[in-house]
Order: C-alpha cells, then structure tokens, then sequence
C-alpha cells in the first residue's frame, strides 16, 4: 500500500465562530474539551493522524465571516510549523483583500503555504469571476494547487448557486497549467458535472471529502474510469472518523490500484511527494 493523505483538514482554533457552527460541532464531537485539549495541538494531531493511518494530512485555513468563522492564514501556518505530516493551505477570500496575487505570492515565498482554497459558496462569488483571473495566473505561476468548494453546506449563509463545479470549467481551459480540485466534487446537486469535469480536463480533480465513502460508487458508478483524478479527503472534524472512512474505501469493489491512487497516489502527484 502506498502514501495515504487527507487532502481536507480542517485545523486549529478559529478566532471566531458562528454559534450554529459551535452547536453543529456539538453533534459531531463527543468532548469537545478532551478535543480541544489533546487532539487540536501540533503534537496531538500528528498523533491523532498517524493512529487513523495517515501519512500527511492538508491544513486548511479559513476566512468565512458570513458562514462559519475565521481561522486566519497565520494560525495555520503556526500550527503546522515543523509538523511535517501537516501541509498547510492558504486561504483567499476577495472581499478582504485587494491585492489578491501579491497576498498568496507572500503566503507561498514567506509564509511556506503549499496550496490555495477558494469557499464560492462560503465567500459568495463564482469560480470564474474576473476578479480572481490574476490571482490564478499568479497559482499558475507559483505551481500550486488550487482547491474551490463545489456543492452544498449546512452552514448558514452559504449560497448554493455560487457551487456549481460547471463555473470551473473556464478557470480550467483558461489556466490549463494549474491544479484544480473539485472540493466535495459537487456534493448533493452535481456529481454528474464534476465526474465530466475531471475526465475532460486533464487539470481538473474530484476530491470526495464529506461525501460517505460507501457511496462513492452510487454517486460515480464509473470511478474506476478516472481513478488518476479522485482525491481522497475527510472534511475533519465534520467527518471525524478518518481511519473508518479509509476502511470503507479499501472495502469498495475496486481494484487496489485504483483505492492507492484515491487514498494517496494521486495526491503524492500533486503536492510532489514520494
């Protein structure tokens, strides 16, 4: 078996939370203050990582005022250094920034971010808004991987309209050097567009976080077909049980390539790790 790595992680403390996200952690958490004590620390969670059976997990940081919270760029970065199972990403949001490509150039020269993702329905924009055209020239220019959320959210004040996985299809012929994820691959209202998505471009990934692994193959009965473009990914803590989720993947009626590649190959590929 090779590299597993979780492509969606999302890590430490946010500054601020919206009190329908504290009451959703509430279901999902058993104690939240042994998590918070023991899991949510550097040290913990690479333990934490290693014991559900995962080589590297990616960090993401979130900067969503309206929908969940704001756990800044910096906070990330400082959870991560010299962790090296955890592999940070940075995140953009365009309302609170003016110079985009300047500020993920600093966040990837200074800061030591490996990747960027993008929250449409989170932030309230479309994938392929000019706005955001120079900061992908400069993700194209810098070679990192760019993860946009597609799809649905139970959180308030997301906006459906703006995760549609179709909106990346300009981004994609637009920039065909950069990496693009499908985050969630459209969850709930487009796995049919994310499926065509990831088998026309050569660029494009689904990656499956927050989808229940054992329907993977309801959702995308052909998955086999484009085993080189699906991401593995488990929405922490939102899926909580990342070692029972690989489980299930490895349980599913695939050959054990294409379960590698879901698991970590693929992955490996794109964040140059071997």
């Amino acid at each position: 078996m090779g590299l597993v790595i979780d492509f969606h992680i999302h890590i430490g403390l946010y500054h601020e939370l919206h009190p329908w996200v504290m009451e959703w952690m509430k279901n999902e958490i058993e104690d939240p203050e042994a998590f918070v004590n023991e899991v949510l620390t550097p040290e913990g969670f690479a333990h934490y990582l290693r014991e559900n059976g995962v080589d590297y997990g990616v960090a993401l940081a979130e900067l969503s005022p309206i929908t969940t919270g704001m756990l800044s760029n910096e906070a990330v970065a400082e959870f991560c250094q010299g962790v090296d199972c955890l592999i940070p990403f940075c995140c953009i949001n365009p309302y609170l920034v003016a110079d985009l490509p300047s500020e993920l150039e600093r966040y990837v020269t200074e800061m030591g971010f490996r990747g960027m993702k993008l929250y449409p329905t989170y932030h309230h924009f479309y994938a392929n808004s000019n706005r955001l055209y120079p900061l992908y020239a400069k993700a194209q220019e810098l070679g990192i991987p760019v993860m946009i959320h597609t799809g649905s959210s139970v959180f308030r004040g997301a906006r459906m309209k703006f995760g549609d996985p179709l909106y990346m299809d300009d981004v994609a012929v637009d920039f065909p050097d950069l990496t693009l994820l499908m985050v969630h691959s459209g969850r709930g209202f487009w796995y049919d567009r994310a499926y065509f998505l990831a088998k026309l471009h050569t660029n494009m990934y689904m990656e499956i976080a927050g989808l229940p692994p054992q329907k993977l193959l309801d959702y995308f009965p052909e998955i086999e077909k484009i085993a080189d473009k699906v991401i593995f990914g488990s929405d922490w803590p939102g899926m909580p049980h990342i070692g029972r989720n690989i489980e299930i993947v490895r349980e599913l009626p695939l050959s054990d390539e294409t379960k590698d590649k879901i698991l970590g190959g693929n992955a490996a590929r794109i964040l140059g790790l071997h």
